[in-house]
């Protein structure tokens, strides 16, 4: 019969701009960060909302400034025009704004967010992106202290996440940014352009900021001038004494305000030991039209520009990106569509941000009185910089990181002539296992030979081996063998134990194993030795037995070379 003719597919097969799939080690090391970022959270007492993926266009607009133009439009549905949710915070006000029984709440949220943004996949630049949020809203205390807690909330994050001495929070607020304006003369009808420009500042350098306020926003270059004296303004205390002493601000209603709230805000975070972690810094903006109050984002390497990073001016910046951009054809020629990760002007960003807005809910709600603060973890650009920092330092290869599943136990089985394959047996141990919680997998081969499934547990770095043979099993006992021990090790063949301790004597051996691997991060004790990782000590196999195990241990190591 003639073969039948395949017909090609109309259009290419791939994944959105700005999109990816997740799949193996890389879903497993970003669900790491969901559990320590969600487990944090529910720390500090917050109940977790879903709300859906797609609001109301209505909901939407209004509430993002110049980024609006950023959020994906849905076609018509029946009469009603919806668009895809650009962050998690405006449908939390709409969900308060219509649960109006509920006066204060703590709640975090884990889900995706859409922008039409510029994507750098290598940065962690997406268009489909996952954002971690934690929020207070309510009238449930004094000022600042929910703030602080938010805060706090920030650095015990970081800090679990292991990127201690590496990040940094920079701190502002709207009422000083609002203040300064005024008393530089900036008009009021101009502050929310200016300020989105003055955002800016952490991606182009002053000349190119001052440049769009004069020439694209029509602001008087002399007030540019004086609004520059202060945007360039960072510190902590000594930043906050030397704003108090600037009769201008302090004569300014809003600018005064703000300065009162930072004071009590750094007292605070020094309660909470984290005023450490804090950076004032008067250029910070975010130009999110909802915020009212304290502001904040979380910087790291990698976050600003490697362009700006470089201190090059402003010409010179614009050189260097039109020689990288070119690679064979005009810099113009890139559009807003295309992948920018090799852009020396495009840096990560923040991978955390948020802040205080006491009036969102109001928009939905008039006279609602709900203020609310909080703060957004942007995962994919935590994962990004994560596993690059991972690559760097070798840590990629570790058997913990490259795994693809989370299977703790591979249940598997070895025997002579006439050997069987003793399935029936491999699963009664594995449905011990999952009895047990402990994470098992074994072949669905009948007989699957052993070196096969010393392979496959291999391939998915499972940290254990529980193996069965004919005549251990006639004496109620199987092998435990942790995998991938030295040559020589005292435990290299193995442990027997028997079938009713198994489970327990796996449940201390992944224990012992995990602890140490927390606590070698820390550097500051070292579990493991010499002597292997469990308390169990080798025994002498016999007959058939020894066989058994001395060709597990060539199978093993037939795949182990190199490791």
């Amino acid at each position: 019969m003639p073969k039948e003719k395949k017909e090609k597919l109309s259009f290419q097969l791939k994944t959105p701009k700005g999109t990816r799939d997740w799949s193996g080690s890389d879903v497993l090391l970003r669900d790491r960060i969901f559990s320590t970022i969600s487990t944090i959270f529910r720390a500090h007492g917050a109940i977790q909302l879903d709300t859906p993926v797609f609001e109301l266009k209505d909901v939407l607009s209004g509430n993002y400034g110049e980024d609006s133009k950023l959020i994906y439009d849905l076609q018509d549905q029946g009469g009603e025009l919806c668009s895809l949710r650009y962050d998690l915070t405006v449908p939390f006000a709409r969900w308060l704004a219509m649960n109006t029984d509920i006066k204060s709440v703590k709640r975090y949220a884990i889900a995706k967010v859409y922008r039409r943004d510029q994507p750098a996949m290598g940065k962690g630049r997406m268009r489909e992106f996952y954002q971690c949020d934690f929020d207070v809203a309510g009238q449930s205390g004094d000022p600042m202290v929910a703030d602080a807690e938010v805060l706090r909330i920030v650095s015990e994050v970081f800090e679990n996440l292991g990127w201690r001495g590496r990040y940094t929070v920079k701190i502002n607020h709207r009422k000083i940014l609002d203040g300064l304006f005024e008393v530089c003369g900036v008009p009021a009808e101009k502050i929310r352009s200016i300020s989105s420009a003055v955002d800016k500042l952490d991606k182009l350098p002053w000349s190119e900021v001052r440049r769009e306020m004069v020439e694209e926003k029509g602001l008087d270059g002399e007030v540019a001038d004086k609004i520059e004296e202060y945007v360039t303004l960072k510190g902590g205390r000594d930043l906050l004494d030397k704003l108090k002493a600037n009769e201008s601000l302090m004569g300014n209603a809003k600018a005064k305000a703000g300065i009162e709230d930072m004071s009590l805000l750094l007292d605070y975070l020094q309660a909470f030991d984290v005023l450490d972690k804090m950076w004032f810094d008067l250029s910070l903006a975010r130009g999110l039209d909802y915020y009212t109050g304290v502001i904040y984002e979380v910087i790291t390497e990698g976050s600003a520009p490697a362009s700006l990073s470089a201190n090059q001016n402003g010409g010179e910046a614009a050189k260097q990106l039109q020689r990288s951009s070119k690679k064979g054809k005009k810099a113009d020629a890139i559009g807003d569509d295309d992948d920018r990760s090799d852009d020396p002007s495009i840096g990560v960003g923040s991978v955390a941000a948020g802040g205080r807005y006491d009036h969102l809910v109001e928009r939905f709600l008039p006279n609602a009185q709900m203020p609310c603060v909080g703060i957004s973890f942007g995962v994919d650009r935590i994962f990004s910089i994560t596993k690059a920092r991972m690559e760097a330092e070798n840590q990629l290869d570790s058997p913990s990181v490259r795994r693809a599943t989370e299977t703790d136990v591979y249940v598997m089985a070895f025997g002579g002539k006439g050997f069987d394959g003793m399935l029936p047996q491999r699963m009664a141990i594995c449905k011990t296992l999952w009895d047990a919680g402990i994470k098992a997998e074994f072949s669905y081969k009948v007989k699957s030979k052993l070196q096969a499934q010393f392979k496959a547990a291999e391939s998915d770095a499972v940290p254990y081996a529980v193996i069965l043979g004919e005549e251990e099993q006639a004496a109620g006992k199987v092998k435990i063998k942790e995998m991938g021990l030295p040559n020589g090790h005292p435990e290299k063949d193995g442990v027997l134990v028997s079938i009713s301790e198994l489970p327990g004597e796996l449940k201390k051996r992944l224990a012992m194993a995990h602890l140490a691997e927390v606590v070698g991060k820390t550097g500051t004790l070292n579990v493991k030795d010499s002597g292997g990782s469990g308390s169990c000590q080798p025994q002498r196999q016999q007959g058939g037995a020894a066989a058994g195990a001395a060709a597990g241990a060539a199978a093993e190591r037939g795949g182990e070379d190199g490791r």
